[in-house]
């Protein structure tokens, strides 16, 4: 074990905030800026262009829109503790994006809307959390509009996860007359003096005994009695079920007004697991050990549009990182010195010498890495791959300006690499098509927006009539003899993967019946494990 790795270690919190679109997800982390000083007036987003645009939206689409697009990375110190947060996109057509965020973190925060409760992009993105059995927090926000009754959002949550809760603090009224939260473990009641939404919210603490005084006998006598039933009929905590992401701890406030915010951030960094070991094909690697290791969840093109760079964003997993040291990229076996180490927030960027477990650094990438690459000292290891999952958008884009085609070829090929798009085509046919795919119809818009701003490169969209992907696993022969449904197409992805691109849920019923000797999977990912001679084998799943 390496004394100062370990030490740093401890230091970190690394989370991600995941939400359905609209559920205040951007705001909550504009505030957690706030509170962290890294800025000094908090810029909520409201979909207006008059208005000050996110911290974390840095990308022009973002801006106009108002919505995030792009997982973003910002770090900040508090109270001892280093904190990195991925700011992920909550709209459902960007979620491959954070499905990969999600593997980089230690633990997410689910941020839910008071009065629309658990909503559908929330539980998707739970579910893989769960899959992972990463630990959840739940900011339940909006508590200063009118909603559902704080009992009724806890009761939803466990019917609909499946999950425990165990609210760590409650609310002092609701809508207009929400006033302040009670923290459950003291008893003290904290109440707010000011509606200031770009400043650190004031707040005075008073005991139970004398909240009536403060906020009238009604109010008090409704706090009192749910603080009560709570007390009594709710679940204790239990850190080993909340590690384990079968418990969450949930905070009630508002990012809007600041009520809530600091306690919530406060309780939360107690409560947020530092970085610890890692499964990989050699199993569990020590976050603490010397050699460094760390695996690339998300390439961006032009980070910086003045530069025309290629960022990989790095999950440093264990051991120590240091600028312009010498790594392996474990897929290729090839040594490479690392000359540019970035701390990336939002735009912005900073030279970093060094790293430690649960950082997050940016390579400008010089074509040597691919979403999902492990980079490593000492043996090579792999880190768990990172997932496709199945489009169900797909398009064919034509460049208009045919003296542009360089720039566009070059365009498209660095969106690809960096997700933003999948790419399938045809390997039997005479003349290459080449059909891009996306989970959500934005994302096409995203795609074309940055060929014309970045690439200065018009294009014209083609819709092609598939619904979904099903990539195959079996043997050679029988990929080649495959029988297909008459509207299905057989494909390969851009990782050089078989596929077959369907229109309906009754073309996969029939392409499973009539190929028992394959397996289609909707969602592909490949596990490395290490076979009795040493070697690393790709296993699909």
């Amino acid at each position: 074990m390496d004394l100062q790795v370990d030490l740093q270690r401890k230091r970190r919190r690394t989370f991600a905030i995941i939400s359905h679109p609209d559920a205040g997800k951007t705001t909550l982390t504009e505030k957690l800026l706030l509170f962290g000083g890294s800025i000094e007036i908090a810029g909520a987003v409201r979909g207006r262009k008059t208005q000050r645009s996110a911290t974390s939206d840095w990308m022009e689409l973002e801006k106009q829109r108002g919505i995030s697009v792009s997982s973003t990375v910002l770090t900040f110190e508090y109270d001892g503790h280093q904190v990195n947060l991925l700011d992920t996109p909550g709209h459902h057509d960007f979620s491959e994006d954070t499905y990969r965020t999600l593997m980089a973190a230690d633990a997410a925060v689910m941020v839910i809307d008071l009065a629309k409760g658990v909503e559908s992009q929330t539980e998707k993105l739970f579910r893989v959390c769960a899959l992972r059995n990463i630990p959840v927090l739940t900011f339940v926000n909006k508590v200063d509009r009118p909603g559902l009754a704080p009992l009724e959002v806890l009761d939803e949550i466990e019917r609909k996860f499946g999950i425990e809760v165990v609210p760590q603090n409650w609310p002092v009224g609701s809508g207009r007359d929400f006033s302040g939260i009670v923290d459950l473990h003291d008893q003290h009641v904290f109440l707010f003096e000011d509606r200031a939404g770009e400043r650190r919210t004031k707040y005075q603490d008073v005991v139970m005994e004398n909240l009536a005084a403060a906020v009238g006998d009604k109010i008090a006598g409704l706090t009192r009695d749910d603080v009560d039933l709570v007390n009594a009929a709710g679940t204790e905590f239990d850190e080993s079920k909340f590690l384990s992401g079968k418990q969450s701890p949930v905070y009630f406030g508002s990012a809007l007004t600041n009520f809530g915010v600091e306690h919530f951030l406060r309780g939360f960094l107690k409560l947020c697991p530092p970085p610890s070991d890692r499964e990989s094909d050699i199993g569990p690697v020590p976050a603490n050990r010397s050699d460094f290791a760390g695996f690339v969840f998300k390439i961006q093109a032009n980070l910086d549009p003045r530069h025309r760079d290629r960022v990989a964003f790095l999950r440093v997993c264990a051991g120590r990182f240091e600028r312009d040291m010498e790594a392996i990229v474990a897929r290729s076996g090839k040594k490479i010195r690392l000359p540019r180490a970035l701390r990336i927030f939002g735009q912005d960027r900073q030279t970093m010498d060094e790293a430690y477990p649960g950082d997050i650094i940016g390579l400008v990438n010089p074509g040597e890495f691919l979403l999902g690459d492990t980079i490593c000292v000492g043996e090579p290891v792999n880190y768990e791959p990172l997932p496709q999952f199945s489009p169900e958008f797909f398009a064919v884009l034509t460049c208009t300006d045919t003296s542009r085609r360089k720039q566009f070829d070059r365009g498209l090929e660095q969106l690809v690499e960096e997700g933003a798009i999948q790419m399938f085509h045809d390997a039997r046919a005479l003349t290459k098509e080449f059909i891009l795919a996306a989970v959500g119809e934005l994302q096409f818009d995203v795609v074309q927006f940055r060929l014309e701003s970045e690439y200065t490169t018009q294009t014209s969209i083609s819709w092609r009539p598939y619904k979904m992907a099903r990539w195959i696993e079996g043997p050679e022969d029988a990929v080649d003899n495959i029988k297909l449904p008459y509207s299905a197409r057989l494909v390969r992805d851009q990782f050089g993967h078989d596929a077959v691109l369907l229109q309906s849920e009754w073309d996969v019923k029939v392409l499973e019946r009539d190929n028992t000797e394959l397996k289609f999977h909707a969602i592909r990912a490949t596990k490395y494990v290490r076979s009795a001679d040493g070697k690393t084998v790709a296993v699909v799943t």
